[in-house]
């Protein structure tokens, strides 16, 4: 029996180690009902997360549960924890995503639910977003494709989709399943790709988020593995050989090229 329901989204955050970047990120969720729920999932934290921490931070409150994990699990295995237990406990329509520290945009879960509302052939949306790095207020503006034909394209040589932007429906997860864990570190690169091949996607073209640059988190740090990643991914759910081949030696490019130079073609807009 569901526990939530007549809930329009659960909104998924994972947290470890950021607290604070937590509640930044709480306070930026706005929406005008009270018909949604953000998940807290606490991946082992050392200063554990709980719901009584989080509402003495925050004046007004939200509809909150925190999920704790006894140890670190790792961002895959605690993401599809969230998975399946908004599929066992609540009746969601869609399911979001956010990281610790990025914010969103107030309009950004109006405009996503009501998009979602109005075309039921649509099964997954992202947006595009900013990158700031708040340390040395270096920005750069994400800009990605916005229709499926084209992000169907543009998805070989990158992923499109930044995944604190993403918005899909909970009813996809029975057709494409959760986060793979064969693809470590891209683990969200073949999930989009997985749930594109069901159900057309879409992209606002509006900055709904506010995404932190952390250069202390596990992709960045990450580099090369993330790469071999990314080539199975490509692999696998690739579509065109022509464009598989090409995104290989973009590949090999970003392997070859010092983080901070590929960090530039990171933000290169197409």
């Amino acid at each position: 029996m569901k526990h939530f329901k007549e809930i329009d989204f659960c909104l998924l955050i994972p947290c470890y180690n950021n607290f604070n970047g937590l509640i930044v990120s709480l306070k930026s969720v706005i929406y005008p009902t009270e018909n949604y729920l953000v998940i807290v999932l606490d991946d082992g934290s050392k200063d554990t997360v709980t719901l009584e921490r989080i509402n003495k931070e925050m004046d007004l409150k939200k509809p909150i549960v925190v999920l704790q994990n006894e140890k670190n699990l790792g961002i895959t295995a605690t993401l599809n924890r969230g998975l399946s237990w908004i599929e066992e406990n609540t009746d969601a329509r869609y399911i979001a995503r956010l990281d610790c520290g990025d914010i969103c945009r107030e309009e950004r879960f109006v405009a996503q639910v009501g998009y979602m509302d109005t075309h039921p052939e649509t099964g997954f949306v992202g947006s595009w977003c900013q990158f700031e790095d708040k340390q040395t207020l270096d920005k750069y503006s994400y800009i990605t494709p916005t229709q499926h034909d084209d992000i169907i394209r543009a998805m070989h040589f990158r992923n499109v989709f930044i995944h604190p932007t993403v918005m899909f429906r909970t009813s996809l997860l029975k057709e494409a399943g959760y986060y793979p864990v064969v693809f470590e570190y891209a683990e969200d690169y073949a999930f989009f790709w997985k749930l594109i091949k069901k159900r057309r996607a879409f992209i606002f073209n509006k900055y709904l988020v506010i995404c932190e640059i952390n250069k202390s988190g596990l992709s960045y740090n990450n580099k090369g593995k993330q790469l071999f990643s990314r080539g199975k991914v490509i692999k696998t759910f690739g579509s065109n050989l022509v464009l598989k081949i090409a995104a290989y030696a973009r590949l090999i490019l970003l392997f070859i090229l010092p983080k901070g130079v590929a960090l530039q073609l990171k933000k290169w807009k197409g």
